[in-house]
Order: structure tokens, then sequence, then C-alpha cells
């Protein structure tokens, strides 16, 4: 409790100040009036995020994806006004009357939706990094203002400046995330690990659907992404969601003009990156569309290596203007050297150490040969059909189908006593050697897969209605849902040897290949997740504005839940099947003191999860119950200065019940359902254009978590897997004036994360990762038919680890060189 005050008492603080500076807006907006209207392009589609403002001054919004904008503006005569490179610009004259809403007639500019990327507003006002609007977080289409539940959007256009490469490196963007592992690459879970709230979620949806990928996600074909904050499983179930969150990548799709960019980069250890995007209409009906990306990177470390080549392509078909659909590809393919990971044979109490510096590990040292390497492929498909049923409901169907194929070795190792190596040592017939001081060793292992396989089918039916009952808006969806995951993960383990923790003598390339090879997988070291689930369920939301200030949301979902069993690999079944039925509610409200600028907000939001049959203290196969997430969250969200200020302040409290727990000396290695685990804290993260060319992005975040019941070695103490307490992350970006050299800017900005706790109980002891700070920087020249940037990642050459019950080095200083030319 003592830790949580000061946080409490810092945001009474911003929130007085926040109020302070919003009380000159209140009395403000009763002078002016709002102007609103319709973009589109020359073929009358929707011009989705383009910038529109009032020459000569500040005023100005963005279209929605209908082509929307509405903004307010003092009384008096202006000229909106939009200009695109290359494309004529256009001037509509307007009159703001104090307290009236002036609808303009629709403008068209005689430009495609590809150039309107390229928009150069006279107003100067543009946001860059803001997305003001999202489809998938509450399955309608939303403003941020009206969703009652904290999200955060990274955008294409921040990643490009800041020349990131994939959605993993893209989450240093976003508040209150950590990554706590690098991908494995493993079938079915190996993807990265992040923390968020306090618990660990990975990288599994895909434009609002189950799209998993078994390494790091190469962002080729990302439009945005979307860092879903709270237990969520209302609308997207249990199964691609954690209690702390989702994280939802939005995939770029064809446009209906020719439009091609290909990129080369090249960097520190290595790095070797082409890149193409290529997009061409067939017909006047149907649109083709090409993301692709080859990239080889080397290692910080002595040995490693990353082989990665992703293709996505996607083709759109309007059948007639009320049928159209969307398919879509995903194919991954890698072979990659592991990641080093530091486990804890002994615990930190036996060993005597607490933090890092406690041991003698090389920095710079893989501990094995690079040509020791996992290969994985993910291919996952997408289809999806829109129906316009009346001008008030829609109709969206999707399929989804996810596969993912793993093989080969991925060394890990650990930490231990010198008394434990030598005992171990000895039972396998070696003798080590006995150098003074204690823990000398790592115990290196292997935990491999042998052709494993991995499949999730997610069908899908969303009906949408906006209509009113009344006077009353309703903004509704009725979902039916099913998923099915079929495993036939096959996992075998290796021990090797003991080598010394630091040796610059020790040859630990001898660890390759060919002795990984030589100890293939048996019934003895194989230990099988074979298993199918099936998950049928419905759901509904509706977001109701009770007034044009006062909005409300609640909805509701059931799961009928299906467990098929697990099986041995001859086919002998391990664990009975057995089904159970999820509830799970949502609730939120909205009040704008400032319309379309202000949204105060509070939900109660709730996440599930079905756990695999355990076994008890008896030995015995338990079936488990259903463990249960609830969050409170509060707030206020911004979009003040006519979008020049977005930004999300929140506090919030989760609490999940029927944590399964290993039992302290069972005979059986048992476990008990009775854990208990809390999480509370705040966010804020603000997206900011304060001056004209001058953009920011930055977050912080504080969690507070900790076991409240169950197990009395943890209880009271802060989860191994929650990360660290305190996190910030920060982005400055300066584009010169274009009267100046057109397109020239600069970016600099940072991440820092708290001291981790990786370990964490009465009977292990503590240990500790160390606070770290990292700062990066680019520089680039961003013209319509070409793009240069120079990008610096950790400058400082700070060494760092990340990690949760291990300790995993990361990278070291490293520069990025890019150039990019666009066909139009």
């Amino acid at each position: 409790m003592k830790r949580s005050n000061p946080t409490i008492l810092k945001l009474s603080l911003i929130l007085t100040v926040l109020f302070a500076v919003l009380m000159p807006h209140l009395s403000f907006a009763q002078t002016r009036g709002t102007i609103q209207g319709k973009v589109v392009t020359g073929k009358n589609q929707p011009a989705d995020n383009v910038s529109i403002g009032l020459e000569g001054t500040s005023y100005g919004s963005t279209t929605k994806s209908n082509g929307e904008f509405s903004f307010k503006a003092p009384a008096g005569s202006y000229t909106i006004i939009i200009s695109y490179v290359g494309v004529q610009t256009v001037e509509v004259p307007v009159t703001v009357t104090a307290n009236q809403v002036i609808t303009v007639p629709a403008i068209t500019v005689n430009a495609s939706l590809s150039q309107l990327t390229e928009v150069n507003v006279i107003a100067n006002r543009s946001n860059r990094f803001a997305r003001k609007q999202s489809t998938d977080v509450g399955k309608i289409p939303l403003d941020n203002l009206e969703n009652a539940q904290s999200y955060t959007t990274i955008s294409r256009e921040l990643l490009q400046e800041q020349q990131i490469f994939s959605v993993d490196e893209a989450l240093r963007n976003s508040s209150g995330v950590q990554k706590l592992w690098d991908a494995t690459t493993r079938a079915g879970d190996g993807g990265g690990y992040f923390s968020q709230r306090g618990f660990v979620t990975q990288i599994s949806v895909r434009n609002g659907i189950a799209g998993i990928v078994s390494n790091s996600v190469d962002a080729v074909n990302v439009d945005k992404v979307e860092v879903i904050k709270g237990p969520s499983a209302t609308l997207f179930g249990g199964a691609v969601t954690s209690f702390g969150g989702l994280i939802n990548r939005v995939t770029k799709k064809p446009y209906d003009t020719f439009g091609a960019e290909i990129g080369q980069t090249i960097g520190s250890y290595n790095l070797n990156r082409t890149s193409l995007d290529l997009n061409t209409p067939i017909g006047s009906t149907v649109a083709f569309r090409l993301n692709t990306a080859y990239n080889y990177e080397g290692s910080f470390q002595n040995y490693g290596k990353t082989r990665t080549f992703a293709a996505a392509p996607s083709l759109s078909i309007k059948a007639n203007d009320k049928l159209s659909f969307l398919f879509e590809a995903e194919m991954f393919f890698g072979r990659n050297s592991a990641k080093p990971f530091f486990f804890f044979y002994d615990s930190p109490k036996a060993m005597g150490v607490s933090k890092v510096s406690d041991l003698n590990i090389d920095y710079k040292q893989a501990y094995v040969n690079d040509d020791i390497t996992m290969y994985s492929r993910n291919i996952n498909y997408f289809a999806q059909a829109n129906y316009k049923i009346s001008d008030k409901f829609t109709s969206q169907t999707i399929f989804s189908s996810s596969n993912s194929f793993s093989n080969g070795h991925n060394p890990y190792f650990y930490l231990l006593t010198d008394e434990t190596a030598v005992t171990l040592a000895e039972s396998a017939g070696v003798t080590l050697p006995n150098p003074p001081g204690n823990n000398n060793y790592v115990f290196r292992n292997d935990q491999s897969t042998d052709h494993s396989k991995f499949g999730a089918i997610q069908i899908q039916e969303n009906i949408n209605g906006d209509f009113k009952i009344g006077s009353v808006r309703n903004r509704f969806v009725f979902g039916l849902d099913f998923q099915r995951q079929n495993s036939r993960e096959i996992y075998y383990g290796n021990t090797y040897d003991f080598a010394p923790i630091n040796d610059p003598a020790f040859n630990y390339g001898a660890l390759n290949k060919t002795a990984a090879d030589a100890i293939p997988p048996t019934a003895a070291n194989s230990f099988p997740y074979i298993y199918k689930k099936n998950t049928y369920a419905a759901y509904l939301s509706d977001v109701i504005n009770i007034t044009d200030r006062l909005i409300a949301s609640v909805g509701a979902r059931v799961d009928r839940f299906e467990n098929k069993g697990t099986y041995a690999i001859d086919g002998t079944q391990n664990s009975k099947p057995f089904t159970q039925t999820g509830f799970s509610p949502k609730l939120g409200l909205i009040y704008q003191p400032v319309k379309e600028a202000v949204s105060i907000f509070a939900n109660y939001q709730n996440g599930f999860s079905n756990p695999d049959v355990y076994t008890d203290g008896a030995g015995n196969s338990a079936i488990p119950k259903i463990q249960n997430a609830n969050q409170a969250e509060g707030g206020v969200k911004l979009a003040l200065l006519n979008g020049k200020l977005n930004g999300t302040l929140s506090v919030y409290r989760i609490k999940v019940t029927n944590i399964i727990r290993s039992i302290p000396g069972s005979s059986f290695f048992g476990s008990v359902q009775d854990g208990t685990q809390t999480s509370k804290g705040f966010e804020a993260e603000f997206v900011a254009n304060p001056v004209s060319a001058v953009n920011i992005v930055a977050g912080f975040s504080y969690n507070d978590s900790k076991f409240t019941a169950g197990d009395p070695d943890v209880l009271g103490l802060r989860p191994n897997t929650a990360g660290s307490p305190y996190l910030a992350n920060l982005y400055i970006s300066y584009r010169l004036p274009q009267s100046f050299v057109k397109g020239l800017g600069v970016g600099v900005g940072g991440n820092y994360a708290s001291a981790n706790k990786v370990i964490n109980s009465v009977s292990q002891g503590s240990f500790e990762l160390p606070s770290y700070t990292l700062l990066n920087a680019s520089v680039y020249l961003d013209r319509p038919k070409y793009r240069f940037g120079l990008s610096g990642n950790n400058l400082t050459n700070k060494y760092y680890y990340t990690g949760y019950t291990t300790i995993n080095p990361q990278r070291l200083r490293q520069f990025v060189l890019s150039a990019s030319y666009k066909f139009k």
C-alpha cells in the first residue's frame, strides 16, 4: 500500500492540472461553431485518415474511415484547403456561425487512396502518428472517445520513421508493454512473450480474429498495431487473449490504383533486408496487393543468426454495391539460432545471488555454435465477406486458418552451484575441474521440437447495426464464433555438458549441429502436447448514445468449451475429455464534458481461461475450474486542440481467481487450484503535435501485482511473470519546415524499465534484473518518390536483460540504413 500512495497523489495532481487546462476550452467552446462534411476520391471512395484544415489557422481534423470529418472553429469566414503532392489543391470557402453546425458539400479530390498518404496540409497541423478510430477493438466502428476501453494505436507512419521491421519491436511505443522473451519459433507457442498489466501475452490476433504466428512477426504487412488493455474475453474469447489484454495487428489492404514500393536495408550485425509492397487493380472491381520481405541478421554475440521470409498476398473483390470479399494470406518462413535463455537449476537463495552482477555471465558469448538452428513455418489464411443488409444493418462473415510448424534445436542454459554441477557430472561419469569460488558453470540443455504442428480454425459471423430507438442511437454487434485448436506439438529434451560460465579459452562452439543431431528424439526424452479443443460462442455488445455526451455500453458472451482430451505419441489417452461453459460480461460508461474533445470513462471487463487437466495432490487427474479475471477501470481520454493533443489517463484493478499452483513437496508433482492474483496500476499516454512540424509519442505506466491468496511461498509477493513495475516510452519527431528541405526530419526517443524480479518467493529467494534506459534516434528524407533513413538503436550500448524466470541478454548498439523507391 505504501508504494501505491505516491502514484495516487501524482494521478490526483495530473487530473487537477488537466481540468484546470480544460476550463478555458469549456468556456471558449460556447463561441465556436462546428464544421462537418465528407472527403471522397475521384472514384467516390471514402478518404480515410486525411488531414483537413482551415487555411492560416491551426483548426482542423482528420477524416474517419467513411471519409467524414467534424471539428470546431471560432465564428468567421475561412477557406478549407487540402493540398497533395502532384494533385491540384482543393479549396472550399466556409463561414462558421457560433453554436451552429455547418455542413459543407462532399469534397472530391482527384487522387487515389494511395496518393492520400502523401498529404501536405497547408494548415500545418497534422498529428501524423494519431489514429483515432478502430473497428476491431469494439467490433463496431468507434472513435477512441466513444470507446470505454483503453487501447493504444501504433501507426505504420511511426514504424516507418523509426525503421522498425517487426511487430515485436513496434511495441516499444506502447505504454505498459514490456518484452519478456524473444520468439523461440516453436510451433504453437513460439512467438514473443510480453507483459501487459502484470500478465503474460503474445501477438496472436490479426484484424480482430485469431492469427497465430510462432516467430517474431514481420511488420511488412502491418498498417497499425492495436494494444488493447485489460481482460477482453467478451468480444475475443479466452483462447487468444490474456488477463492483461491482447495485441491486434491490422493489415494493409488492396486499393484501387497501381502503386509499388521497393526497399533495401543494411545495418549492424550483417543486417540485410529487402522488401516489396506492390498493389495493382485487376479490372474495375478487383484489386491485388502483395507485401513481402526477406530479412537476414546476425547477432551481437559471437554466434547467432536469423533468416526469415514473409509474403502476404491479398485480393479484394467488389461484387456489387452490397457485397464485397477480401482474401488474405500470411506466409512466414524462418531458420533461426536460439536466443540465449538462462534458467535457474538451483535457486538464487542456494546460489547466494540476487542480481545479475553477482553472476559472471559473458554478455557477448552465445555458449553454442550458430549452426544449431530451428526451422519454422507459419501459413495463415483469411477470408471475409461483407454484405450490406440495409442502410442500418451489415453482415460480416470471417474465416481464419492458422497453421504453424517447427523442427530443430533450441538450446538453453541452467545456472547452478558448483556442488550441483559436480554431482550431476559424476552421475554421468564426468569429472569437472574445481575452480575457486562458486557458480562457475552453466549446464547446457536443449528443448527441441520434432516436426511439431499446431493448427487453429476460426469461423465468425457478425451482424452490425446502427439505428435509433426514439432519439437514442444504438450501435451494436451480435456475433457467433467457432474456434478449433488442433495440436501435435512434439518436444524432446537433451542434456549436453557443463561449460565454464566465463572462460575465454573454452571452445563453446564445439556444441554444434553435429553434436545436437547425435541425440535424436526417443520415447524416453520426448514429451508431447497432442490435443483438440473446440469453443462455441455467442456474444452481443451495444453502444448506446443516451445523449450526445453520455454514452453507455453493455456486452456479454457465452462460451461452450470442449476439451477432447490429451494423448501420447502412440495414441494412448492421457486425460479424459471434459466440457465447460463460461460467461463474460462487459459494461462501460462515457461522459464528454467537452464534446469530441474530452471523455471521462469507466468500465467493468471480464476475461477467462479454460486450463488443461492437472494432477492433484493425490496423483489423480483433476478437472480445472474456469479462471476468471475481473477489471474495474476509470480515466479520461483527450482529443484537444483540434486533434493536436490525444491521450489517455487511466487507473485499473484486475483480480484473477482459480490460479493453479504446485504443491510444495508433493510426491506426484501435484497442484491445487486456489490461487488469487491482484493487479492494479496507472497508465498514461499521449500522441501530440504541440507545434508545427513536431510530433510526440509518450507513455508511462505503473503496475502493482501480487498474489493475495494461495501458496504461502509467494503470498503477498510480485509474480515473476509480471515484468517491471515502472515503464516509460518517449519519441519526439521534428520534420523541417516545407520551405527548407521538404521531407527532411529527425527523431529521438527511448525506453525505461525499472528492475524486474524474475524469481520471487520465500523458498527460492529473489533475483532481480537491473533497470535500464535505452536511447534511440533517426534521421530521414521522405519524398513522394523515394525515402532514405538512418537510425540508431541502443545508442549508449547498454547491457540490459529481459526475462521471466530467466535472464536474457538483449541486443547492443545497432545502426540501420535504408532506402526505398515508390512507383505510381
